[in-house]
C-alpha cells in the first residue's frame, strides 16, 4: 500500500517533495527476556527486509535446573492521529505487524496485551465501556466512534482521546470523530529452558517501512536538508553519495530521482540473559532490487550477494539500534546497482 501511495505521489511531483509526502516507520525490534542469570543467548541469525524481518535465537540454559521465564515481544506503540499516519502492514488487524512465533519449530500462542492511552491517561476502560476497540486504525473503530453518544463524544474530545476530522470522503467534505489515543501491545508467553540444553526460538513480523517520495538530502545540487541527520544515523559513505550525485546529474531536472524507504530496528532492548552478551550475531540486510542504493551502520559489513550485506560478531553487546535506508529509483531507468555504506 505504501508503495502505491508513493507512486501517486511522485507521478504528481516534478519537484522534490522534501518533507512532504512522507509515511513515518515505526521502531521494532525483538524479543525480550526477564531477568535471568542462567539462560545464556548462544546465537541470533536477523534478517531484515522490506517484506520481512525474522529472528532465530538459540537460548541455552547452563544450570542443572530448568527455568521458567516469561519472553515478552514489544509492538511499537502507535498514535491514533489522522495527520500523523505511520506506515503498517496489517491495517485492520490488532496484530498489525503480523507476528509470529515458533519454539523447537512449533508454534507458539502468545498472548496479547494492549493498554490505550491519552494525555498519558489509562484509558483503556472508557473505550471497552463504550465497545470501541483498543487499535486506533481499523475500520471497526472508526464505527464504533461514529456511534458514540453526544455527550460521551464531548468529554472524549475535551479529554484528548479523540478529534474531530474533517475530509472529503468521495461525496463532498464530512466531518467525524477520528481517535487520538496511544496503543501500546506486547506479545508475551511463558517458556521454560530445560536444564543443560539448547531452545530454538524464531520469530518473524512484517516491517513498518516509513518512506518519503523524494530524496530529502540533496536537492539543488548539494547535499542539505536532512544531510547531517541522515550522514550520522545511516552512515552514508561516499560510494552511496556519489551515486546519488550520479543519480541527480543524470537527470535533465537536476534532483535524484530516487523515493526513499527507511527500516528502524531496536537492537538495544536485550540483554537480560546471562552475561549479556549475544554469543554468536549475524545480521543479514536485503535491499531488494540490485537497482536499489542502500546505507547503515554496522561493523565489517560484507556484500555477499546481489542484494544482499551481512555482518557477523562474536561475544556481541548490542550498544546501537539498527537504522536502514533504502533509495528505490522512481522509474527503471534510474539508479544502479551500489554496495552498501557499512
Amino acid at each position: 500500500m505504501f508503495r502505491t501511495i508513493l507512486t501517486a505521489a511522485l507521478a504528481l511531483s516534478v519537484a522534490p517533495a522534501l518533507a512532504n509526502d512522507s509515511i513515518a516507520e515505526l521502531g521494532t525490534g525483538g524479543l525480550i527476556l526477564s531477568r535471568s542469570d542462567a539462560v545464556a543467548m548462544e546465537s541470533e541469525d536477523l534478517f531484515i527486509s522490506q517484506e520481512k524481518v525474522t529472528v532465530d535465537y538459540v537460548f541455552r540454559n547452563n544450570t542443572d535446573k530448568d527455568v521458567s521465564a516469561i519472553i515478552a515481544f514489544p509492538m511499537p506503540d502507535i498514535e491514533g492521529d489522522p495527520n500523523e499516519m505511520p506506515a503498517i502492514p496489517e491495517a485492520q488487524s490488532d496484530n498489525f505487524l503480523g507476528f509470529e512465533v515458533t519454539i523447537d519449530g512449533v508454534d507458539a500462542k502468545p498472548q496479547l496485551e494492549q493498554r490505550a492511552f491519552a494525555l498519558g491517561i489509562d484509558i483503556s476502560a472508557d473505550l471497552k465501556a463504550q465497545n470501541v476497540p483498543l487499535y486506533p486504525f481499523g475500520d471497526a473503530a472508526k464505527a464504533a466512534l461514529a456511534k458514540l453518544p453526544k455527550e460521551v463524544a464531548e468529554d472524549w474530545e475535551n479529554r484528548g482521546i479523540i478529534i474531530e476530522d474533517t475530509a472529503d470522503d468521495g461525496s463532498g467534505m464530512k466531518t467525524v470523530y477520528a481517535p487520538f489515543w496511544q496503543l501500546r501491545s506486547t506479545y508475551w508467553w511463558r517458556s521454560t529452558f530445560p536444564a543443560n540444553k539448547a531452545v530454538h526460538v524464531s520469530h518473524r513480523y512484517k516491517p513498518s517501512v516509513g518512506g518519503t517520495s523524494s530524496v530529502s538530502f540533496f536537492y539543488d545540487g548539494q547535499f542539505q536538508g536532512q544531510y547531517t541527520t541522515y550522514k550520522t544515523r545511516y552512515c552514508m559513505d561516499d560510494g552511496f553519495e556519489n551515486a546519488v550525485r550520479k543519480a541527480a546529474k543524470d537527470n535533465p531536472d537536476g534532483y535524484p530521482q530516487y523515493f526513499e524507504s527507511r527500516i528502524a530496528y531496536i537492537l538495544t532492548t536485550g540483554g537480560n540473559w546471562a552475561s549479556g552478551n549475544i554469543g554468536d550475531f549475524k545480521l543479514t540486510i536485503d535491499k531488494g532490487s540490485p537497482k536499489n542504493l542502500v546505507s547503515f551502520c554496522g561493523d565489517n559489513v560484507r556484500k555477499v550477494g546481489p542484494t544482499t550485506f551481512e555482518m557477523t560478531a562474536k561475544d556481541f553487546y548490542p550498544e546501537h539500534d539498527i537504522d536502514i535506508l533504502l533509495l528505490e529509483p522512481a522509474d527503471d531507468t534510474s539508479g544502479g546497482d551500489n554496495g552498501n555504506g557499512g
